[in-house]
């Protein structure tokens, strides 16, 4: 019987340190890098460019423009996305533009707010794209998950970036 107590009072404490988690911890913040052997005008037309996209995020499957602003910000775009055989539908919508410097986008999905800050840093012929990416959720549980989840979250962003300047450095 004391054996039943420990253990439930070491269930019941693992389960309040998640779910205080998402009060302690209200978003995740990481950054990523990569530095790109083409200069920077190269690759920031390289970086919009939706076919290009497809081969350096395989899952997109489609973007579709539902608004299109004269500075881009603003911009309001639905993503396509294949996950394990399960098509989901994101939100995109352009935070900032800056041409040759900065592209900051804000996704949507299902219970998942992401924004994502590129920026473009011209090194002579190279490009060095510094991503700092902020997820949160306007579900409870999920931000009691992001936390555990942030390293496989930066790994996944790093692999983009990584297959974007294969891409990039390919594409003429």
């Amino acid at each position: 019987m004391k054996a039943i107590k420990i253990i439930l009072g070491i269930i019941t404490v693992l389960i309040l340190a998640f779910f205080l988690t998402g009060l302690v911890i209200q978003e995740v913040v990481y950054t990523n890098e990569v530095s790109v052997d083409k200069p920077v005008n190269e690759v920031f037309v390289d970086f919009q460019n939706v076919e290009l996209m497809k081969q350096w995020m395989p899952e997109v499957k489609s973007l579709e423009t539902l608004e299109e602003k004269p500075n881009k910000i603003g911009s309001t775009y639905k993503v396509k996305i294949e996950n394990k055989g399960r098509l989901i539908t994101i939100t995109q919508q352009v935070l900032e533009y800056e041409n040759n410097k900065r592209f900051t986008i804000g996704y949507d999905a299902e219970n998942m707010l992401k924004t994502d800050d590129y920026e473009f840093i011209s090194e002579g012929n190279k490009t060095k794209i510094l991503q700092t990416t902020t997820c949160t959720s306007d579900s409870y549980v999920m931000s009691c998950l992001f936390p555990y989840f942030k390293g496989a979250l930066k790994k996944m962003s790093q692999q983009y970036l990584d297959n974007f300047k294969k891409a990039s450095e390919a594409h003429n």
